[in-house]
């Protein structure tokens, strides 16, 4: 592919390469096949002493709405690297990591999320770039309606019908839930 402003430019458009069967981005010049696909998701929820660390957003989608400290795996690192590193990102928190909680799957916006089970190593947090604070929360202190997606009340969810289990098959969206949110 030829550099934007050379004398030859590549082309991509949108068809259905020989032997698929959905529309790709082909270059019209060579056959190079981009393939789009979804992006990742890593997070979780973590607690210290029955309490939930919850960030308050700071950037859209959904400013000054609280969710969990989780954000956009990053190239060459691993889903658990990742929801380490979005803790520290997100609330300077630093995470021991349980056991994978749930996977979901948000078509609309092409995202796969994994979400783990995590204690907090201190309950010292403060809030990171992206992030307006952060609090602890008690169960019943969790502000549920400024929570700011679906899956962050799912995951809060699937997390506390499995306190206490040692081991248990990661959940996945609740029947039916696709993790739509209105306006977005």
């Amino acid at each position: 592919m030829s550099a934007p402003g050379s004398e030859k430019e590549s082309r991509f458009v949108r068809e259905i390469p020989d032997g698929d069967d959905r529309e790709r981005l082909v270059c019209g010049d060579c056959g190079f096949v981009q393939y789009e696909n979804p992006k990742v998701v890593v997070g979780s929820v973590a607690s210290w002493r029955g309490r939930i660390l919850l960030c308050r957003r700071a950037i859209d989608p959904r400013t000054g709405f609280w969710t969990l400290p989780v954000g956009y795996l990053e190239l060459g690192e691993s889903a658990a690297q990742g929801a380490l590193r979005e803790a520290w990102e997100e609330a300077r928190a630093r995470l021991t990591l349980d056991q994978l909680l749930a996977v979901y799957s948000i078509p609309r916006l092409s995202q796969i999320q994994l979400i783990y089970r995590a204690r907090l190593d201190t309950p010292e947090v403060a809030a990171g770039p992206e992030t307006l604070e952060t609090r602890l929360f008690l169960w019943e202190e969790i502000p549920w309606d400024d929570l700011a997606f679906p899956s962050v009340h799912w995951a809060l969810r699937d997390y506390r019908d499995l306190l206490g289990q040692a081991a248990f098959a990661p959940r996945g969206n609740p029947a039916g839930e696709t993790g739509d949110v209105q306006g977005l």
